[in-house]
């Protein structure tokens, strides 16, 4: 399941971001790469340190996690502080998947992530997001402000950038229901649910699909 999140940033909160992240302090990424990642991650990433992160963290989390499209699509129970990432020209993330489990503290199992783009496609040349998906390659390169959902477990790859400046921020979900198949039968109940809600609220039809959902929710999730 593969889903866009549409204006989890608005025009004055990007140019905030942007503004910050262009004076603020950048490592190599493969600082924060797993194993199996770390070769063939070429990117920078800003220093978990920089005195702007808890600033950015509130601003960027804080309209995520409270985007319904996000919480239909995610069903989230833990949610990582985002990574910002920054793609000058040349560089590039090959194919690879996220590791199963994450964080040093409290660690949580990677059942999502979330890319929410910084940049605007015409801002750099490349750079698009790959996801392996059992309906080919998807490339995203989305406006500035929209998110990209998608399983952790999936094979991705950042193509390299050829000119500008690519700037997103990632974070990884753990969701209440493990199982991404069951995930976007959830999604798509949740879809029906919601439009149902709008132009017929008073219904069988709703409460037949809430009581399906409800229930197939207490059934899947691990709470």
């Amino acid at each position: 399941m593969l889903i866009r999140i549409p204006h989890v940033l608005g025009p004055a909160q990007l140019a905030s971001i942007q503004s910050k992240l262009a004076t603020a302090p950048f490592v190599d990424g493969r600082l924060s790469a797993g194993k199996m990642a770390a070769p063939v991650k070429n990117n920078e990433e800003l220093a978990r340190d920089a005195s702007i992160v808890a600033e950015l963290n509130e601003l960027v989390m804080g309209n995520l996690v409270r985007h319904p499209v996000y919480q239909g699509a995610a069903l989230p129970l833990r949610a990582a502080a985002p990574f910002y990432a920054r793609y000058r020209s040349g560089m590039a993330y090959g194919s690879h998947v996220d590791d199963p489990v994450m964080g040093s503290g409290t660690p949580y199992r990677s059942d999502i992530a979330v890319t929410v783009f910084l940049s605007e496609p015409a801002d750099y040349d490349g750079g698009e997001l790959v996801v392996e998906t059992a309906f080919g390659e998807q490339s995203i390169k989305w406006p500035a402000g929209d998110a990209v959902l998608y399983p952790a477990s999936s094979i991705h790859h950042v193509a390299a950038v050829t000119r500008g400046t690519r700037l997103v921020a990632v974070t990884w979900v753990q969701s209440l229901v493990r199982d991404a198949a069951r995930r976007a039968l959830l999604y798509e109940l949740h879809c029906a649910r919601e439009q149902l809600l709008k132009v017929a609220p008073r219904s069988e039809a709703l409460a037949g699909v809430d009581h399906v959902y409800a229930n197939l929710v207490r059934m899947w999730a691990e709470a």
